[in-house]
């Protein structure tokens, strides 16, 4: 399995961290060296701005989640199992798995 997270629209929400149950992703400080460590294109690495729609969605959301200190990183790709848990709890949509048969599989916020 690939697994990435598209950084600008990802709101540091950590539902994703919270609901996989192999440890696919942490969360990294904005600006931590290894921010843009998974395997996201170019396009989706995190360059110091936020996705605009995502950001006027969920900047004044008071849910109890510190939303844009920290962006999610999939360093453990390889051990998904393709549950979907994170697909369906990612605020910011942005969380994408290619499977072994090249499918993909886009985050949907429920």
């Amino acid at each position: 399995m690939k697994v990435w997270v598209d950084k600008p629209k990802c709101t540091g929400c950590a539902h994703c961290h919270d609901v996989c149950p192999v440890a696919v992703f942490e969360m990294k400080d904005s600006n931590a060296p290894d921010v843009n460590s998974d395997v996201a294109p170019a396009e989706q690495q995190w360059k110091g701005q936020e996705d605009p729609s995502v950001y006027a969605k969920w900047k004044d959301v008071q849910d109890g989640h510190n939303h844009f200190k920290e962006k999610s990183v999939a360093v453990n790709g390889e051990a998904c199992i393709l549950c979907q848990a994170c697909l369906i709890e990612c605020e910011g949509e942005c969380i994408h798995i290619v499977d072994d048969n090249n499918t993909q599989y886009d985050s949907i916020y429920k």
